[in-house]
C-alpha cells in the first residue's frame, strides 16, 4: 500500500497537508466542548453566577460545533477530490503499462485479472484513501489529545479506559491476522468470476448450440459460491467488531459512573460536585478515545482488502515488459524487406522449440507464403515480425535492421497486420477501417472506400443502414466472420504499409471471394511485401515463395511447382485439397 501512496505528486501532498491542518483544528474544537461543559458545571456551583454567563459558554460550544462541521465538510470534499484524481491516475498508469506488455506478460496475468486490477482493485484503494484520509488522521490525533486531557483526572478512570483500549487493540490484531489472507483469496475469486463471465459471453453461441447452459450455470455457480462463502466469512468476522465496540463503549461509561459514584460517596461535601464535574468531563473524553479506536477499526476493516488490491496493482506497474523499444526512429533506405536469419523460438514457459533455424528473405513487392499442418509454427513465425514475441535465437530483420533495434511505433508503422481472428471495435465501418492510422481515424474517406472495395467488402457495406457510418458492435458481433475478415483486410489496406502480414486471414471467405480478393490485392499491393499464412493451397498457389513448415522446421521453400516436385510435405497437403488435374492446370 505504501509503495502505491509514494505515487502522490506535489498537489496530492498539498491536499493531505491541508486536510491534516483542518482535521487538527476540528479535533481541537471537538475537545474544547468538554472544557466548556466543565466550566458550566463550575458556574452552577457559584451563587453569583448569572444566566448570561452560562449562555456565553453555550455560544462558545455552538461555535466549536459549527467550526468542526465546516472543517469536516471541507476535509470530506478534499478527500474525495484526492481519492478520485489519484484513482484516475492509477487506472491510466495500469492501462498504459498493459499497453506496453508483450503477449507473454498479458498471458501471465490473464485478461480477466487485468480487468479486475484496473477496476475493482483501484476502487478498493480509492475507498481507503477517501475514508482513510479523514479517519486515519483524525483518530490518532483525537486519541492522543484526549488521553493527555484525562491523565490527571483519576487513576481509576484512566485504568478503566486503558483496559478498554487494550481489549480493542487485541481484538483488532486478531481480526487482521484472520482476515487478510481471506481478502487475497477474494480478489483471486473475483478474477475467476470475471473470467467465467467473459468466457460465457464470448462463447454464447457455442454454449447454446451444444445445450451447455446448465453446465455453464453450474460452473459459474461453483465459482460464485466460493466467492460468496469467502465474503460471508469476512463479513461475519468484521461484523463481530462493531457490536463489541459498542459493548465496550457502554461498559466503559457504566464503569466510570460506577467508580465515580464510589468516589463521590466517600468524598466530603465540597469535593462531591468537583468529582461529579470531573466524571462528566472524563466520560466525554473517554468516549472520544473509544470513538477514535472505533474509527481506526473501520480503517482496519477496509485496509486488508485495499492492501491486497494495492499489491496486485503494484504487481502490474512493477512488471517490466520484455519487449523494449530500440533506438532507431527513422526509416532505412531499404523498403519492404523482411529477413529471418537462423531464427529459433520457444515460449518462455516451455522447454521445446516451436521454431528451429528458420531462414528466408522476402523482398519488396514479393509475396511469401507459409503453409504447414496445424501447430507447425506458422502464426508464431510471423508474430515475430511485429515483435509480439522476440526470437529466442537468430535475428528477424525489417529493411535490413533487427526488429529489436526499432522503436516499436516506427516498426509497427511499416506493417499492415491482419490477425488470425479478426478484431472489430465498437464504432462505424469508417472508424474500424481507418483505425490503421494509429487509431486516430484520420484516413481520408475516399481512401477508406477504396480499401473496402479492394477487400471485397463494398457490396455488404453499402447495403448496411447508414453504409460507411453503420455501427459495428464490439467484437463485430453484428457481422459475419467473412465480413469481419474483409473489414480487417480493408483496415490494413487503408494504412498503405510497406509490409502486409496476413495471418490465415482468408479462411472465412468462400473460394470465389478469396480468388477475386487476392487478385485485386495483388494489383493494389504490387509495391509492397506480403507475408501470408494460409491453410488453403489455392490462397498461396501464385506466391513468389512458399515456405513449408513441419513441426517448427522449414522442410521446403520455393514456388508452387517447385515444391510439388521436391517437397513431400507440400505435395501431401496439396493433394489433400486439390485433385491432380486441378494442380496440373494451375
Amino acid at each position: 500500500m505504501f509503495r502505491l501512496v509514494k505515487k502522490f505528486n506535489k498537489k496530492d501532498v498539498s491536499i493531505v497537508l491541508v486536510c491534516l491542518a483542518l482535521i487538527s483544528f476540528q479535533v481541537w474544537l471537538d475537545l474544547k466542548l468538554p472544557d466548556y461543559m466543565s466550566t458550566i458545571t463550575s458556574l452552577l456551583q457559584q451563587e453569583s453566577t448569572q444566566i448570561k454567563d452560562i449562555l456565553e459558554q453555550g455560544v462558545y460550544m455552538l461555535l466549536c460545533a459549527g467550526g468542526s462541521l465546516v472543517s469536516a465538510i471541507i476535509v470530506g470534499y478534499l478527500a474525495s477530490l484526492l481519492s478520485s484524481t489519484f484513482s484516475r491516475k492509477i487506472r491510466r498508469q495500469i492501462f498504459d503499462k498493459v499497453q506496453s506488455f508483450s503477449m507473454e506478460e498479458v498471458k501471465g496475468f490473464s485478461t480477466s485479472s487485468l480487468i479486475t486490477r484496473t477496476t475493482n482493485d483501484v476502487t478498493n484503494v480509492e475507498m481507503l484513501i477517501s475514508m482513510g484520509l479523514q479517519l486515519l488522521i483524525k483518530a490518532p490525533i483525537t486519541a492522543v489529545w484526549a488521553i493527555f486531557k484525562i491523565l490527571n483526572k483519576s487513576w481509576q478512570w484512566s485504568a478503566i479506559t486503558g483496559a478498554a483500549v487494550l481489549i480493542l487493540l487485541i481484538m483488532v490484531v486478531i481480526l487482521m491476522v484472520t482476515v487478510i489472507p481471506k481478502f487475497k483469496i477474494v480478489q483471486k475469486l473475483i478474477d475467476n468470476i470475471n473470467g467465467l463471465t467473459r468466457e460465457n459471453l464470448t462463447g454464447l453461441r457455442v454454449v447454446r448450440a451444444f445445450n451447455a447452459e446448465s453446465y455453464q450455470e453450474g460452473k459459474f455457480e461453483e465459482g460464485n459460491s466460493k466467492l460468496t462463502n469467502t465474503q460471508l466469512f469476512n463479513q461475519r468476522i468484521m461484523g463481530f467488531m462493531q457490536p463489541v465496540m459498542y459493548l465496550i463503549m457502554n461498559f466503559i461509561t457504566l464503569a466510570i459512573y460506577f467508580v465515580g459514584a464510589y468516589l463521590i460517596d466517600s468524598a466530603n461535601l465540597m469535593d462531591k460536585i468537583t468529582i461529579f464535574s470531573d466524571m462528566v468531563v472524563f466520560t466525554s473524553y473517554a468516549m472520544q478515545v473509544i470513538m477514535s479506536f472505533l474509527m481506526l477499526a473501520m480503517i482496519f476493516i477496509m485496509y486488508p482488502r485495499a492492501s491486497v488490491s494495492a499489491d496486485r496493482i503494484n504487481e502490474v506497474l512493477e512488471t517490466n515488459s520484455k519487449i523494449l523499444d530500440g533506438d532507431i526512429d527513422s526509416d532505412n533506405y531499404i523498403r519492404g524487406e523482411v529477413e529471418f536469419r537462423n531464427v529459433s523460438f520457444k515460449y518462455p514457459d516451455s522447454e521445446e522449440y516451436v521454431l528451429r533455424d528458420i531462414s528466408f528473405v522476402a523482398r519488396e513487392g514479393e509475396t511469401v507464403a507459409f503453409i504447414g499442418s496445424t501447430g507447425s509454427g506458422k502464426s508464431t513465425l510471423i508474430n515475430l515480425v511485429p515483435r509480439f514475441y522476440d526470437a529466442t535465437e537468430g535475428e528477424v530483420l525489417v529493411d535490413g535492421v533487427n526488429v529489436k533495434d526499432y522503436k516499436l511505433s516506427v516498426l509497427h508503422n511499416k506493417l499492415g497486420y491482419v490477425p488470425q481472428k479478426a478484431v472489430m471495435f465498437n464504432g462505424s465501418v469508417k472508424y474500424n477501417v481507418s483505425y490503421g492510422d494509429n487509431g486516430k481515424g484520420n484516413i481520408p474517406f475516399e481512401k477508406v472506400k477504396e480499401a473496402v472495395k479492394v477487400a471485397q467488402a463494398k457490396d455488404f457495406v453499402e447495403k448496411m443502414t447508414n453504409t460507411y457510418d453503420a455501427n459495428i458492435a464490439q467484437g463485430g458481433s453484428n457481422v459475419s466472420g467473412g465480413q469481419k475478415q474483409r473489414l480487417a483486410i480493408a483496415r490494413a489496406i487503408a494504412k498503405d504499409p510497406e509490409i502486409y502480414i496476413f495471418d490465415d486471414s482468408f479462411s472465412a471467405l468462400d473460394y470465389k471471394t478469396d480468388y477475386v480478393l487476392r487478385n485485386e490485392l495483388k494489383k493494389y499491393t504490387k509495391n509492397a511485401t506480403s507475408l501470408i499464412v494460409a491453410q488453403r493451397i489455392g490462397t498461396i498457389i501464385n506466391a513468389d515463395k512458399i515456405v513449408v513448415l513441419d513441426h517448427g522446421k522449414c522442410v521446403g521453400m520455393g514456388t508452387h511447382k517447385e515444391l510439388l516436385k521436391k517437397c513431400a510435405v507440400y505435395k501431401e497437403i496439396a493433394y489433400s485439397q486439390l485433385s491432380k488435374e486441378e494442380l496440373e492446370n494451375e
